[in-house]
């Protein structure tokens, strides 16, 4: 459900101008806000924040979030409730996910999110997560392929999405939540030197976590029809695609929508499991924020190959902020 701009960001009276919407992701790792102009069945990006805050760090032992954690993102919230107000946005969004579900402390913090920053955060579930990762990365789903996965690798959790499409509609079969992301495993199995018997248990403990699902709607049989589109919607697929694209910068034209093979994958990331951590920091790709993080990301992606062996896959920097401006921007309001 939608909810009304803070009192602290909101337009005055009258001045929110009715074809731009604004939609926040608060992520165990990212803290990202799209603001969107409405442009036929779409929308067109006028203003755009993105900054790793790494809310989720040390969660998985602590069970709550750490003050560190949460001062920094407030201080990027405050940023994103700066934008909104100046974007006379007349409807926004903002969701929290996996290390907001988990955290026992999570009351206290949405209550300075919105004494801080006006932002009244939506603490949503993973099936919810799901439905608006699907509508944000819809448009890219090949129309005469009946069934794909869509996954999203994410700080905090893995979710897995099965679809069918009817007359090239997505309908969503069943979804997975694996509490398992980027953050969560560094912080369990360590991020900077990854052996290779570190990996390979990362691989195995995905793999297991994932193989029931995979079971549950005879994937191995569908693909073996040629009948599975593969989707990855997270900064592990969009990293691995720069890198493989030997990009000097991270280049969304260029990566969004791209397509994988597998050994493009396995290639990317080989090469950064035989990176030191201070090489992967110093990728144009990566950076210092995310060095610790990518190689967990390329077991998780690993797992995932080897549950569903499409073959290639196509890469997606998309998903829930853009679920969200569709959902707005198709609805009357």
């Amino acid at each position: 459900m939608s909810k009304p701009l803070p009192t602290a960001a909101a337009p005055a009276p009258g001045q929110g101008r009715r074809d731009v919407c604004a939609a926040l992701d608060l992520g165990t790792n990212n803290c990202r806000l799209l603001v969107a102009r409405r442009r036929g069945e779409g929308f067109h990006v006028i203003d755009a924040f993105s900054r790793i805050v790494r809310l989720g760090e040390g969660l998985a032992g602590s069970g709550c979030l750490s003050e560190p954690a949460m001062a920094r993102t407030i201080e990027a919230l405050k940023i994103c409730a700066g934008k909104v107000a100046r974007s006379g946005a007349a409807r926004a969004r903002y969701v929290a996910t996996e290390a907001c579900r988990r955290a026992a402390n999570c009351p206290d913090f949405l209550t300075r999110v919105r004494s801080d920053t006006g932002i009244l955060l939506e603490i949503i579930g993973a099936e919810e997560e799901a439905r608006l990762v699907v509508a944000g990365c819809a448009p890219l789903l090949v129309a005469d392929l009946p069934y794909a996965l869509i996954f999203d690798i994410g700080g905090g959790s893995t979710e897995l999405v099965w679809l069918r499409l009817e007359d090239g509609a997505p309908v969503i079969e069943s979804s997975l939540s694996v509490p398992h992301g980027v953050v969560t495993l560094a912080d369990r199995y360590g991020g900077r030197a990854v052996s290779q018997t570190i990996y390979a248990a990362m691989v195995e403990e995905m793999r297991a976590a994932m193989t029931g699902f995979a079971e549950a709607h005879d994937a191995a049989a569908h693909i073996a029809a040629g009948e599975v589109q593969l989707l990855g919607s997270s900064g592990t697929v969009t990293t691995l695609a720069g890198v493989h694209l030997d990009l000097p910068r991270y280049d969304r034209s260029r990566v969004d929508g791209c397509e994988l093979s597998f050994d493009d994958i396995s290639g990317a990331s080989r090469l950064l499991a035989g990176l030191s951590w201070a090489d992967r920091a110093a990728h144009p790709c990566i950076g210092e924020e995310r060095a610790d993080l990518v190689l967990g990301g390329c077991a998780v992606l690993e797992a995932i190959c080897q549950l569903w062996p499409v073959g290639r896959l196509v890469v997606a920097d998309r998903g829930i902020r853009e679920g969200i401006l569709l959902n707005f921007f198709r609805s009357r309001f």
